[in-house]
């Protein structure tokens, strides 16, 4: 008897998350200094954290033969400053990822469906899978999440509805108004999950705290890893009603949000200054990358988080001959097949992208 025969099922059938490909690999493969390339794949903050966060982090690093205080207890202290909650709302996690697993430990069992937009963030349909419950995609005909739609793909099996608002890979976001009223029209036994891993790039970001206080069952997710640019240390949180993140925080393991970590989003928090500067920045280069696609005759999807989904034709084969020239971007799958998601990156960086991406499509062959 093999390994896979003791094996859970689910686990031989499970679809596993592929990342974009690092510097280092992609340097080695062409040949290439891994000082000439630009990673624009990943999403991640080009301008890193803030001083004040890498500060905080250095200062850690001294302490590290010592273990985390484990709920991480000043962070969520400081997070409910921050939101105008309590501490016993909050739950911190590796990287919101981990908030939505724990999700799924707790609340979903097998046949139970989880509703999701049919190009939103692969991990809900990941981790749905893993739970052996039902992963439900509803069409996004404009991509952007029709709550309309995923309102009328409820029924009496649905656990969990998730809503990434601005949405990864489009980069579309729906109103606060559209959002509330969707969550108070949910049935009794749905929990809804607002994933706000991009909320920082919105000037006017929903509030979710009337529909926690009215005691709706609601959680809401955040990342360190994006405006923050701490997106190696792997720091995120949840925050709902105390009742939530009790439940939560039987599922979450010990110590999993480690020292240095909570010291670095705890100074990253209190730097609001960073956090508009690189919200400006991110503006700035979106227009950048606008107007050089405009330039190109690329459609894209005005985005309100920090890439863009652009239109090219064949977007694997522009991915494979971008990597050759030192970019690296992301291919889609499911229906995308002839988008590339292009995160923002500094001026330099972005200028660079676009005059790779001028030069594959000059190619007659490439593009369709």
């Amino acid at each position: 008897m093999n390994l896979s025969q003791l094996a859970n099922p689910r686990i031989l059938e499970q679809p596993t998350y592929l990342p974009g490909k690092p510097i280092e690999e992609v340097a080695a493969e062409y040949g290439l200094e891994s000082g000439e390339i630009c990673k624009l794949a990943s999403n991640e903050n080009p301008w890193g954290a803030s001083p004040k966060a890498l500060k905080a982090g250095a200062d850690a690093l001294s302490k590290v033969n010592l273990y985390p205080e484990g709920s991480g207890q000043v962070l969520r202290k400081a997070l409910a400053k921050y939101h105008q909650l309590e501490a016993d709302q909050f739950i911190l996690g590796n990287g919101s990822n981990e908030i939505i697993e724990l999700l799924g430990h707790v609340f979903l069992q097998p046949d139970d469906e989880v509703i999701f937009g049919e190009h939103a963030f692969v991990v809900y349909k990941l981790v749905a899978l893993l739970m052996g419950a039902k992963a439900v995609p509803v069409e996004m005909p404009v991509l952007t999440h029709d709550l309309n739609k995923m309102w009328n793909a409820i029924t009496e099996r649905t656990k969990l509805v998730f809503l990434p608002s601005p949405n990864n890979p489009t980069g579309t976001a729906n109103t606060n108004e559209q959002i509330c009223a969707f969550v108070r029209s949910l049935p009794e036994q749905v929990i809804f999950c607002m994933d706000e891993a991009y909320v920082e790039y919105l000037d006017s970001p929903p509030d979710l705290k009337p529909l926690i206080r009215e005691g709706r069952k609601v959680l809401a997710m955040r990342t360190f890893s994006k405006i923050h640019g701490l997106a190696g240390l792997r720091i995120g949180y949840g925050y709902g009603s105390a009742e939530m993140i009790a439940l939560l925080q039987q599922a979450r393991q010990p110590f999993n949000a480690n020292s240095v970590a909570q010291a670095c989003a705890l100074a990253a928090l209190e730097d609001g200054d960073w956090v508009r500067q690189c919200r400006k920045r991110n503006l700035d280069g979106l227009e950048q990358l606008g107007l050089g696609c405009q330039r190109l005759n690329l459609p894209f999807v005005p985005s309100q988080a920090n890439f863009l989904l652009v239109e090219v034709g064949d977007g694997k084969r522009v991915f494979k001959e971008l990597q050759t020239r030192g970019i690296i971007t992301r291919p889609m799958g499911g229906g995308l097949e002839k988008y590339l998601r292009i995160s923002v990156g500094t001026e330099l960086e972005n200028d660079r992208a676009l005059n790779a991406l001028e030069d594959v499509l000059s190619i007659a062959s490439v593009r369709i």
